[in-house]
């Protein structure tokens, strides 16, 4: 059995009821010791004798013991009255939002009590609430890495979660857009140099046959073969750029199911007249019926930028060897060649746009520039993968696809 605390509403509430009954008692005892006095006075004499002569004394000192009652209980209740209202007025600070607002209740009982949970929960709320005011105003100042306080079960840490989670994908918005500004100016200038050099060449000789500064036809015509091979090679960096840009822009795609061993088999059939030209042979060892989803003929173009790599740098081992084999839930296609290797140091940049392994610009082994950033584009455009390694023997680009089953 529970004992009734000494702070308890429930006592006070029967002393409060006590103290009326106690008070309404001795009230009424005063006054009839001083019925005598009180009807001499002749403004109460005639209607107090009135309620006497005709409802009877006995009733009138109940009613009159109930009217005392009801107004000492009113007095003795007044306090917890005002501790309601308190309670009642610091809730509606709360729900006007005004956490740092508290309920100033001195009595320890259950209205004490809580009194002090609400400005518990109100100090946590205003606490709360202010770490995520800070992170937020550290956000609005571009710190991305302040992270708010999450707590676990509360609908305020929903909320925090919820900022962390807008500010670490507006920080990776405005990465990305940096990125692709320094992208375009990396592009920009990467365009402007590879243009300028062939342009440059093609004005110089243009100008010697302008200004007939050539001894005969034959000096005549070698300058215009340099000019003819400038022009050439500046034509394709265009067709490569703009190849590059169709691509990464949103290049629509006809995507269809491919027969890889089929297809690469096709492409090396096409590749016989190149690799000839350059004394080598292609190998190929695959496994049968290994299906994807792309589009055949940017692929075609993928392979072949692959191929023109291998024969380009590979030339001295003679031999490219292709494989297609199943890897899991993928189709892998590999293309090896034995030529010289790729630096390691160069290996994280290989793929990126006017990248050259030899480390310059010079156009006579690196080519435009773009070929394996155009081959990685359509690659991953289509979901797919591509790596690189290499080592002192061999050099190999691998391109993994979904398969179909």
């Amino acid at each position: 059995m529970k004992v009734m605390k000494l702070h308890s509403i429930r006592l006070k509430m029967m002393l409060m009821l006590l103290s009326s009954i106690g008070i309404t008692a001795a009230l009424l005892i005063i006054l009839y010791s001083l019925s005598t006095l009180i009807l001499s006075i002749p403004a109460i004499n005639s209607p107090l004798a009135w309620l006497i002569n005709n409802i009877g004394s006995e009733p009138v000192m109940m009613l009159t013991g109930i009217i005392l009652f009801f107004a000492s209980y009113y007095m003795t209740t007044r306090w917890f009255v005002l501790d309601l209202q308190k309670i009642q007025t610091g809730l509606q600070e709360i729900t006007a939002g005004r956490f740092d607002s508290k309920i100033e209740l001195k009595t320890q009982d259950e209205l004490g009590s809580v009194a002090s949970s609400i400005n518990h929960m109100t100090e946590q709320l205003n606490a709360y609430l202010e770490e995520i005011t800070h992170g937020l105003r550290e956000i609005a100042k571009g710190n991305f890495d302040t992270e708010i306080p999450v707590y676990s079960g509360s609908q305020l840490g929903e909320v925090a979660e919820s900022i962390n989670q807008m500010s670490r994908q507006l920080h990776q918005s405005i990465l990305e857009e940096r990125y692709a500004e320094k992208t375009k100016n990396d592009l920009i200038t990467g365009v402007s140099h590879d243009l300028r050099t062939p342009l440059t060449s093609i004005l110089g000789f243009l100008e010697v046959i302008e200004e007939d500064r050539y001894q005969d036809e034959v000096e005549l015509r070698y300058y215009v073969n340099i000019a003819y091979e400038k022009a050439q090679n500046l034509k394709r960096l265009i067709d490569d750029l703009f190849e590059y840009t169709r691509i990464n822009n949103g290049l629509p795609l006809d995507i269809r199911k491919i027969d890889m061993v089929r297809f690469i088999r096709q492409l090396i059939e096409e590749s016989v007249p190149t690799l000839e030209k350059s004394g080598m042979e292609c190998n190929l060892t695959a496994e049968e019926d290994l299906i994807i989803m792309a589009d055949g003929a940017q692929l075609v173009r993928a392979y072949e930028n692959l191929i023109s790599n291998a024969i380009r740098y590979g030339e001295s081992g003679k031999i490219i060897d292709i494989a297609v084999r199943s890897d899991r839930d993928q189709v892998s296609i590999s293309f090896t060649n034995y030529g010289d290797p790729i630096p390691e140091r160069d290996l994280p940049f290989i793929f990126d746009r006017f990248y050259r392994v030899e480390g310059s610009r010079s156009k006579q082994t690196g080519g435009t520039g773009l070929g394996l950033a155009i081959t990685k584009s359509i690659v991953e455009v289509q979901g797919g993968e591509i790596r690189v390694r290499s080592d002192e023997r061999r050099t190999t680009f691998e391109t993994l696809f979904p398969k179909v089953i």
